[in-house]
């Protein structure tokens, strides 16, 4: 039995069932599925390799670069740079990538993300990675034992630079006048990187916490521990904003002067209004706040995953809409059309990224002389929650959320003592408004086994509160 499985973003296990021959499987499996496709041209047989700064990601990498060459294809190795960079230069020069990164979970696990030449995967080429694994062949296996991962060298390329011009030919390089931010450097394969792209855009830097060892910062489910150190920097009053990304720098942190962090969903609304984008693409979990605040034109609703997502900025484009993006409760935000402004471009890039809500977060306080948190205030987009339980496998968090979402007499049960349900959304997970107005909706995590739990209030106290009872519930429901 293994671990291996795809998630939210990618394929994510344990280290232990990832490397050697399941690392160097799916490669095989993603490169002949985008052939029998059809995705590849036969003058760009080449796949860029990159990896986050975990342990492992250094050995998978090898064995992704072998088994591409085994492929027929010319691998080349980007070293350990973010998966928006390595997209990036994926949809730039029209070839296929693949991540090696667990991104926020935890370093005794980690994961492949794959990008065709077109860009991310959806969830159909998942099914067809899927099977063409299973179809491997025993000379393919046999293959696998003759040639070690020692045969994974590959010429390298900067796919670093590119990014960084990308945002700083944008935003222009007096952006960020007159901001001090401090940066989270932890493990993040962004830590440097980030500091050199604010610089550039005229902010003064502070960097923090960085660490010799991967840290599991989800920007999602905040860990005690961030929180805390993130306040504590913020006691000296040296800095306006404090920022930081996960593990490969897909997904944002933003906090305020007083390191109070703001959610992902704020940050896109944030992000879209700053950039003049009117057609907003997220999934359930995101606050209702998305429709309420104006910023959009139209909104669409998706199940939680940046594959749902880009179907959903898909969708959108061909219906005619404009000033398309998408981002997540998480925070990741994706570019899902290109922006002109001021006679500056920029592209698309349909992934999730990290730096391109940092960046227009803080352009917008620049810009307007106004401290984060009067910015966020006048936003109104009420309070919410989110945590989880961990090694909470499939097994027990399905029968528990189908329970939940079919069994009414179960489902009025189980939340009698917060109030009686006015609504039921099962899009993704069980989604329950309460006749109070105020949302509890509990999910299985696509990426590691975990029940999440997302709540929305009208205070802060109210959200902590419906938060605290909710996974406790959930708890003895498990019977833990």
């Amino acid at each position: 039995m293994t671990s291996l499985k795809f998630g939210t973003s990618g394929l994510r296990g344990l280290v232990t069932d990832l490397l050697g021959w399941p690392s160097y499987g799916y490669t095989l499996a993603f490169l002949r599925y985008l052939e029998e496709a059809g995705g590849i041209a036969p003058d760009a047989r080449r796949v860029l390799v990159a990896r986050d700064l975990r342990f492992s990601s250094p050995q998978i990498a090898a064995f992704v670069i072998a088994a591409a060459r085994r492929a027929g294809f010319t691998p080349i190795d980007c070293g350990a740079v973010p998966t928006p960079a390595v997209a990036l230069a994926s949809l730039t020069r029209n070839v296929p990538a693949i991540m090696v990164t667990g991104s926020h979970i935890p370093e005794d696990r980690n994961g492949l993300k794959f990008y065709a030449p077109s860009g991310e995967i959806g969830k159909a080429d998942e099914i067809g990675i899927v099977a063409a694994f299973d179809g491997l062949s025993e000379d393919d296996r046999a293959d696998f034992d003759r040639h070690s991962a020692s045969e994974g060298e590959a010429e390298a390329l900067n796919a670093a630079a590119p990014f960084v011009a990308r945002y700083t030919a944008f935003f222009g390089g007096e952006a960020l006048t007159g901001l001090t931010v401090g940066v989270y450097q932890h493990s993040s394969v962004a830590r440097d990187l980030l500091v050199e792209i604010l610089q550039r855009l005229g902010a003064q830097t502070v960097v923090y916490g960085r660490a010799d060892r991967f840290i599991p910062v989800d920007t999602e489910a905040h860990r005690p521990e961030d929180l805390t150190l993130l306040a504590e920097w913020a006691k000296d009053g040296r800095c306006d904003a404090f920022v930081s990304t996960d593990g490969d720098a897909d997904r944002p942190l933003v906090a305020d002067a007083s390191g109070a962090v703001l959610r992902g969903d704020v940050i896109g609304l944030l992000t879209a209004r700053h950039l003049g984008l009117s057609t907003i693409v997220t999934p359930v979990t995101s606050s209702a706040a998305i429709e309420r605040s104006g910023i959009a034109t139209t909104v669409r609703r998706t199940k939680v995953g940046s594959p749902y997502v880009i179907a959903g900025m898909a969708a959108a484009a061909g219906s005619g809409e404009a000033g398309i993006v998408g981002f997540e409760a998480n925070g990741g935000l994706l570019l899902g059309s290109a922006i002109a402004r001021q006679g500056r471009r920029l592209d698309a890039l349909p992934t999730r990224d990290s730096v391109l809500p940092i960046l227009a977060v803080l352009a917008a306080m620049a810009a307007s002389k106004t401290p984060l948190a009067t910015i966020v205030a006048g936003l109104d987009a009420g309070f919410t929650a989110a945590h989880r339980l961990k090694d909470v496998p499939a097994s027990e968090s399905g029968p528990f959320l189908q329970a939940l979402g079919t069994d009414a007499g179960y489902r009025r049960d189980f939340f009698a003592a917060i109030g009686a349900v006015a609504s039921v959304d099962q899009l993704d997970g069980v989604r329950v408004v309460l006749e109070s107005g105020e949302t509890l909706h509990y999910r299985a995590s696509g990426n590691a086994p975990e029940l999440r739990c997302y709540v929305e209030a009208a205070g802060a106290n109210v959200a902590q509160r419906l938060l605290d009872w909710g996974l406790a519930a959930a708890e003895q429901a498990l019977g833990r």
